[in-house]
This record gives C-alpha cells, structure tokens and sequence, in this order.
C-alpha cells in the first residue's frame, strides 16, 4: 500500500471517536440540532457520477487539483501554522485545505479548547480560535464559489452548497465571528456579475 494511502486509511488520524455530549445538557440538544440540519436531501452519490459527455479524467481532475487557494483574481490564501509554515506560504488548493482539516479537527478534539464536560469553562482564548476556525472555513466557502460553482451546479448541488453557505454565512455574522474583509471576496464577485 503507497504511503499516501497508508496515512489516509491510518485509524490514529482519520478515524476518532465522536465526542459524546451527555443527554439532556444544552451542549448535546445542540449538538443533535446540528446534526439534524446537515440531512438537506441531496443524493451524494448521484451528484458525484460522471455527467454525460463528460472526459472522466477531467471530471476527476477537477476533484482532485487546483493550483493555488485563492478567492478570485485579487486574493490569495496562504497558510500559516505554529509547526512547519511559520510564515504565510502559498499552496494549492488541496493541500490548503487539508492542512486546514488537519489542524481544525487538532484545536477541537484539544480538551483545554473545546471542553467537552459541563461545568469545565472554555478558555479565555476559546473565541478567537474559533474565529480563526471559522474565518479559515470561509475562505474554503469563497474558493469553492469563485472557482468552482461551475461543477457544484453541474452535480446538481447547488441548493445543497447554497444551504450550507448561508447557514455558515448567517452564524458568523450573527455572532461576528470573522472580520468583514474574509467576506470582500465574494461581495467583489457578486459586483462583477452584478455589472
């Protein structure tokens, strides 16, 4: 097995026990509510077939590459950690998003950051990680709109994606959970097809 696929299937990274959350706590009605408004009725497995008349490789081709994580022509995302990218670096979409993945389920599954019994209180930094979560989630947001809603439409997704953007869109507003420059991508692309 290539060690790609070794790190992909290996059960210390991909695979965690779902964090429980007692019966009848606040945090667990939450929790199930969540979860309730992920089910939008999109078939998945239908809106991941090769459309017709479609070259398989460039159908896969368009799952798998993207040159950099970006938010149009005028913004680009560049990744910084505290272990291996101390300073903002340029990288492809995929592995953006991966080491975004990676490093968001690290901050959640950290106890001293996301408490998990009642009666622990958060930490005093608990909101400005999430913010930085949540502002780093949207700029996964933005890159799919801007460069490709083409294909979200062609699955037959959109009402699905448009689903999960507003209600994301309308949380972090709600609660100012991401700085209003996070959302300047989208406003500037709603202005070019506005024109």
């Amino acid at each position: 097995m290539s060690m790609a696929l070794k790190q992909v299937f290996n059960k210390d990274r991909t695979f965690r026990p779902k964090r429980k959350f007692e019966p009848g706590t606040q945090r667990f009605d939450l929790h199930k509510k969540a979860q309730a408004s992920l089910n939008a009725g999109l078939d998945l497995k239908q809106a991941v077939q090769l459309p017709h008349g479609e070259d398989l490789n460039d159908w896969v081709a368009v799952h798998v590459t993207c040159p950099v994580m970006s938010g149009g022509p005028k913004y680009e995302y560049r990744w910084q950690d505290e272990h291996k990218y101390k300073r903002p670096t340029a990288l492809p979409a995929p592995k953006y998003m991966s080491l975004l993945m990676d490093w968001i389920e690290v901050q959640i599954n950290n106890e001293n950051i996301f408490p998990t019994n009642v009666g622990t209180p958060f930490p005093k930094t608990f909101m400005q990680v999430a913010k930085k979560i949540l502002s780093r989630l949207f700029r996964v947001f933005v890159h799919v709109y801007i460069h490709h809603f083409d294909r979200v439409s062609q699955m037959g997704a959109e009402a699905h994606v448009n689903t999960c953007y507003k209600h994301f869109y309308y949380f972090v507003t709600e609660f100012n959970l991401t700085d209003h420059k996070e959302l300047e991508p989208l406003v500037s692309q709603e202005d070019l097809t506005c024109s």
